[in-house]
């Protein structure tokens, strides 16, 4: 079961702009650092979601012309692996 998803953003400002789009469809989102063993690349900003909403969120944000860089899911053991949705 996943619990969260991280939506890795080109910069803190993508992340920011990510969050606000999410909110304005009903989608809780948050803006947090990336975790130290996931970052590669990239600014070190992720926008955290829900799990069950994570499809709507992609959506919202592809249209909104901000697709994530990378997308981690977290399960129940704080697991986080990258998945392609």
């Amino acid at each position: 079961m996943v619990l969260n998803y991280l939506l890795i953003c080109r910069s803190i400002t993508y992340a920011q702009r990510t969050a606000r789009i999410l909110e304005s469809v009903g989608i809780g989102a948050v803006v947090v650092r990336l975790p130290k063993n996931l970052l590669i690349d990239g600014c070190g900003y992720c926008v955290r979601v829900k799990g069950y909403g994570i499809y709507e969120a992609i959506t919202a944000v592809k249209n909104a012309g901000l697709p994530p860089v990378r997308i981690f899911a977290r399960n129940e053991n704080g697991i986080y692996g990258e998945v392609d949705l």
